[in-house]
């Protein structure tokens, strides 16, 4: 019987299956994924991240990111500091730096000294085209948006992508938020023709929020490092924020440090953590 290795790991308690696809062969596959994420009857996970070989000149990797409902997505933060290290700890690579070719283009994540994991995770984008969402008539642009949610018009949303699509909106207190509900309706709201992923954000003062994320195909998570690069640019943008320091990020599952440069590139520091390694029968 043909098996296949793995290695489980988390970014504060976000986790994934990791897969070497460089060394074994692995075809992704909806259902499969599906079980395998299962807590109760599978290995548990909140996505998949297969490791390829990268086809473009130049970049060192190909990173694929699989939801736990076996849906393909373009990006990841969290994982992106997972991966780094694990093609480093499994020796495909002696660099600490590397780039990496993902579904909305290139990352370039660093093995710092201190173990932490520092990835540049490129420029937001504003554009209703690239998030994707549906502007009303009367809307130019996607960057702010009032949505109507269970029939009531929500707080006003900053609309952006990560390499994914994010709303993000400000809450008084992230512990009594509707996360579960008002997150569930908006990741399907058909203003958002991919889904989305819903931010909570509560900020305490300018250089430390809150944040809890309901993401598309998973539900809420331990922590979401594109969720809460998309919360520190909206602050910022908001006025809220500083710009081009460090913002500490609150997630259920621990602490990121995002920057938003003022040559508009995101900076995600954070820790990474492998859990066990295992083989599973396909």
């Amino acid at each position: 019987m043909k098996t296949l290795r793995f290695t489980k790991m988390h970014g504060l308690g976000n986790d994934f299956m990791v897969i070497d696809g460089v060394n074994q062969t692995f075809t992704p596959n909806a259902e499969q994924i599906q079980q395998w994420s299962n807590r109760h009857t599978g290995i548990g996970f909140d996505q998949l991240l297969l490791v390829e070989k990268s086809e473009q000149v130049g970049v060192d990797f190909r990173y694929r990111i699989f939801n736990a409902d076996g849906g393909e997505v373009e990006q990841c933060g969290n994982g992106a500091r997972c991966f780094v290290k694990f093609v480093s700890e499994k020796g495909l690579t002696d660099k600490k730096e590397i780039i990496v070719q993902t579904a909305k283009g290139l990352i370039s994540p660093r093995l710092n000294d201190n173990g932490l994991i520092t990835v540049n995770m490129g420029n937001p984008r504003f554009s209703a085209n690239d998030v994707p969402f549906v502007l009303r008539a009367n809307e130019q642009d996607a960057d702010t948006s009032y949505i109507v949610v269970n029939g009531i018009d929500s707080a006003k949303m900053a609309i952006l992508s990560m390499g994914n699509p994010h709303a993000v909106m400000l809450v008084d207190d992230v512990t009594t938020a509707p996360v579960a509900n008002w997150g569930a309706a908006l990741q399907q709201h058909h203003r958002f023709p991919e889904r989305v992923n819903v931010g909570f954000m509560q900020i305490l003062d300018d250089h430390h929020i809150k944040l809890r994320v309901f993401e598309r195909g998973t539900g809420e998570t331990q922590a979401c490092g594109t969720g809460a690069c998309a919360a520190v640019v909206a602050g910022v943008r908001w006025q809220l924020l500083a710009q081009d320091k460090d913002v500490q990020v609150s997630l259920p599952g621990g602490d990121l440090f995002i920057r938003y440069t003022a040559d508009n590139q995101v900076l995600m520091t954070g820790e990474a953590c492998s859990v066990f390694e295992g083989e599973i029968a396909l």
